[in-house]
């Protein structure tokens, strides 16, 4: 398995740009995974259902199952966000998992950057920015596609994604005393 991280402001184009690669990756015979980090409280279950009903009855794990799909959710209860290296454990086998959000990591990352957003770009501040994807003229050394580039974008994440093992062992470092 490979990862990339997408960063950027929001509304930056992050999820946009990912639903327009995850179909040409995919096309291209790829197995496509995506980590999601949420800044915020959020719920993807419906309040009254069987499930949700579970969970608050207290419930660390409640497994939805269908002949269509199946979902597991996993309450913290207090406990700590997960560290990302624990959370890319979790993934069933792919060619490519593909990190949006998580800014800090030991994973490379690939900047999305709209000029219209008004934001400043995080690569000269960030090092783990290796390649930017952005619809602005910028003058740097890192490679750079537009935003509208679909194919030369899915080139840049394969190119720039990291085996799995190498952010796992990073992770370990960070994480050591």
């Amino acid at each position: 398995m490979n990862v990339i991280g997408l960063a950027g402001w929001s509304g930056a184009g992050k999820t946009t740009l990912l639903t327009r690669l995850i179909p040409h990756l995919i096309g291209l015979g790829l197995r496509v995974s995506v980590i999601k980090h949420a800044h915020h409280r959020f719920d993807v279950d419906v309040p009254g259902k069987d499930s949700w009903r579970h969970r608050e009855a207290g419930a660390e794990e409640v497994l939805v199952a269908s002949g269509t799909r199946w979902a597991l959710m996993h309450e913290l209860r207090g406990a700590g966000e997960p560290a990302l290296a624990e959370l890319l454990a979790k993934l069933s086998p792919v060619d490519l998992v593909v990190i949006e959000g998580y800014k800090a990591g030991p994973h490379r990352r690939i900047e999305v950057h709209r000029t219209a957003n008004g934001k400043p770009l995080l690569f000269p501040d960030d090092p783990g920015i290796v390649g930017l994807v952005t619809d602005g003229d910028v003058d740097t050394v890192l490679p750079r596609v537009h935003l509208d580039d679909i194919p030369a974008s899915a080139a840049l994440v394969r190119r720039l994604a990291m085996p799995l093992a190498d952010v796992l062992a990073l992770a370990g470092k960070a994480a050591a005393p």
